[in-house]
């Protein structure tokens, strides 16, 4: 059997096209985009009917050599499409596999879509005669590492362009849903009118259009307006905005002001020290304030919090998320509501 990667299938299909295919992974973005990719090389080479069955325990493994044997009224030529959920066809299925390897039909193409499968699945005498008559293509999983740059050139195929602080939200957001990336770039397609998707774009859309804006509390926050950080907070949490999504823009304004107090500290002005931490001109005074009021031994303290809350969120750590962000938006805002022991048992956790 020929192996192909899922990007190398659209020229493959398109030169010439094997009786079978295997499309296997757990990825159901993945699986799907090369499934179309197959059916699509196939329309345009005149298999322009297509039946679908899915083999669980019940199916009936006689449908598939009635399917190969059937003509149709309407095409020449057919896709007999093979959806088997578990990964295994059984004894039964099995046998019928290999009967119809041996004989596949010239007028039909079988795809055949599996949940990812292990080495001894592969070794099994089905998926050995399969291997002699098609096309492998197993798809895998996008890890932590090549998410941002398959991110970035999903969005470049939508025609967007991001900065990386938008790429950064997007996969925060995600949490490697690959179906959700697809659905937001979507959004994304929509609202970007000149193109171009920035990280308060993108939280506009992480908080579904909702009535109070996460920049908006993390301003307010780090003005020391207590009440109105509050509020917004509350009303976030009201509209079912993902703490995450919350938490990344509390995090990125932290490193900021981190990075502006040791640019001034190291002699930059404060102009300087703002641009190269990429604050906007229009936030300058948001962040002198802050810094007016908070010492970078405290924002290191904030910074580690941050680490902690995402832990909580993630599961790694048995906490509130919404508890312990209430708390991280009262001390930015210069409240202290923890006292100096519960903030070290809060951050050793």
């Amino acid at each position: 059997m020929a192996k192909l990667r899922a990007e190398q299938l659209a020229a493959a299909a398109s030169k010439s096209l094997a009786p079978i295919y295997i499309i296997s992974g757990d990825e159901p973005l993945l699986v799907q985009e090369a499934c179309d990719t197959l059916r699509q090389s196939a329309r345009q080479q005149g298999y322009t009917e297509r039946e679908r069955y899915h083999a669980d325990k019940s199916f009936d493994w006689g449908q598939l050599h009635a399917s190969a044997a059937s003509l149709s009224l309407f095409a020449e030529k057919k896709i007999i499409e093979l959806h088997i959920t578990g990964g295994k066809p059984g004894t039964e299925g099995g046998k019928a596999l290999q009967e119809y390897a041996a004989r596949p039909a010239d007028d039909n193409l079988l795809l055949i879509v599996l949940p990812k499968i292990d080495r001894n699945t592969q070794k099994a005498k089905w998926f050995s005669a399969l291997e002699q008559a098609g096309v492998f293509i197993q798809i895998w999983p996008i890890n932590g590492a090549q998410l941002h740059q398959w991110l970035d050139q999903r969005l470049s195929a939508a025609g967007l362009s991001a900065d990386r602080s938008a790429i950064d939200m997007l996969a925060t957001r995600i949490e490697g849903n690959l179906l959700a990336a697809a659905q937001e770039i979507e959004k994304l397609k929509l609202l970007a009118t000149d193109g171009r998707v920035d990280s308060q774009l993108l939280a506009n859309v992480v908080a579904n259009s909702a009535r109070y804006d996460i920049f908006g509390l993390v301003d307010k926050a780090l003005l020391g307006d207590v009440q109105a950080a509050v509020r917004n907070l509350q009303g976030l949490k009201g509209e079912g905005t993902e703490p995450l999504a919350i938490l990344w823009a509390l995090t990125r304004d932290i490193r900021s002001l981190l990075q502006v107090a040791a640019g001034t500290a190291s002699g930059s002005n404060f102009d300087w020290a703002c641009k190269q931490a990429g604050v906007w001109d229009s936030k300058k005074s948001i962040v002198s304030a802050a810094l007016r009021r908070l010492k970078p031994n405290e924002l290191e303290v904030l910074l580690r919090k941050c680490n902690g809350i995402d832990r909580a969120v993630k599961g790694m750590r048995p906490a509130d998320p919404w508890d312990e962000l209430l708390d991280l938006v009262l001390q930015l805002a210069g409240v202290r509501s923890l006292t100096a022991s519960n903030t070290r048992m809060s951050l050793s956790i």
